[in-house]
């Protein structure tokens, strides 16, 4: 008697599933359909705008770049398995970035926020970057009212702290930093599903911070170490800057900016692609002052004279003579 009650209420499930699918539209199949096809969410995202945007701005960075689209996979991967009922919770997107200065996180960062806001983890397609100084307070009762205001920004997209270690200052017993730690670490916490905290800065000191906040480093889930660039890498981007400009280089003065780069390399307080832009300027307003000086002797310049970056802009840098440029002295 049993066993016939458990197969009717059996019967009565599946007749009520198949009349639930009958009248289910094609339209309604075609949605669910959509939402599981991978290849759709991707096409509709425009993530791959933003992969090309990446790319285009960026050399080199291979680890750094598999690792974002890494995470942008799993986003996508966790709304197909929304759309037929399966639920991970909201994953954990707070990371950090780690690496020297000029390698690139700043950016990568915009392009992570626009990526976010692509997929849906985000309400809006903004980036907030900020330093100790917009967070931090100077005296009692100044720090939570600056940390609130700064979140309350940064609200429903990215905030972007660059060196963050900087919040951390054991050895002053009279600093509010560890005041915004608590804060940051209850909305990262509580508010994680509206906001993605990034923190930025050099590993060995982020390394430190982490060991000194375990609060902070077990709300942290994805590390991206950013690393320098090689003379090759430095050179394509050289290239890419002063075309980004209208400038160019000839083969001779192209060659002579590859020795730039080497003997720069070897010098202190280099800042990777910040440098070769610095380094660019400084070409550029040797080439504006050479100009100037032969306008004396010559016709109005040709538009290829205009564009071109000569050797002797780039030579004229104190590096080839054991100096550095316009970036401290020696």
């Amino acid at each position: 008697m049993r066993e016939t009650h458990n197969q009717t209420n059996v019967t009565k499930q599946l007749t009520r599933l198949m009349n639930a699918f009958i009248n289910i539209t094609p339209a309604e199949l075609a949605a669910d359909h959509r939402d599981r096809d991978l290849a759709a969410l991707y096409r509709e995202s425009g993530i791959a705008e933003v992969f090309d945007k990446l790319d285009r701005e960026l050399v080199g960075l291979a680890p750094v770049k598999s690792r974002i689209r890494e995470i942008a996979a799993l986003l996508l991967v966790d709304k197909a398995r929304n759309a037929v009922g399966l639920n991970a919770g909201s994953p954990s997107l707070h990371m950090c970035f780690t690496g020297n200065p000029g390698t690139g996180k700043t950016t990568v960062a915009m392009r992570m926020a626009d990526i976010l806001h692509r997929l849906g983890y985000t309400r809006s397609n903004h980036l907030v970057a900020v330093t100790r100084d917009d967070l931090v307070g100077q005296y009692i009762g100044h720090t939570a009212p600056k940390t609130k205001e700064v979140l309350k920004k940064a609200m429903g997209g990215v905030l972007f702290i660059d060196e963050a270690y900087y919040l951390f200052r054991p050895e002053n017993e009279r600093d509010y930093g560890q005041e915004a730690i608590e804060i940051l670490l209850q909305v990262m916490e509580n508010q994680r599903d509206d906001l993605v905290v990034i923190l930025a800065g050099y590993k060995n000191r982020m390394d430190t911070f982490f060991r000194s906040n375990p609060g902070m480093a077990s709300r942290v889930a994805h590390h991206l170490d950013f690393p320098d660039y090689s003379t090759d890498e430095l050179l394509r981007i050289a290239q890419l800057l002063i075309a980004q400009m209208d400038y160019r280089f000839d083969e001779t003065s192209l060659a002579t900016m590859r020795e730039y780069i080497a003997l720069r390399l070897q010098q202190p307080n280099f800042a990777n692609a910040r440098s070769i832009r610095n380094a660019l300027d400084r070409a550029r307003l040797r080439q504006a002052n050479r100009l100037f000086i032969d306008a004396g002797n010559n016709a109005a310049p040709a538009r290829e004279e205009l564009m071109l970056i000569a050797a002797q802009d780039i030579r004229a840098s104190r590096v080839f003579r054991g100096g550095l440029d316009g970036e401290g002295t020696k």
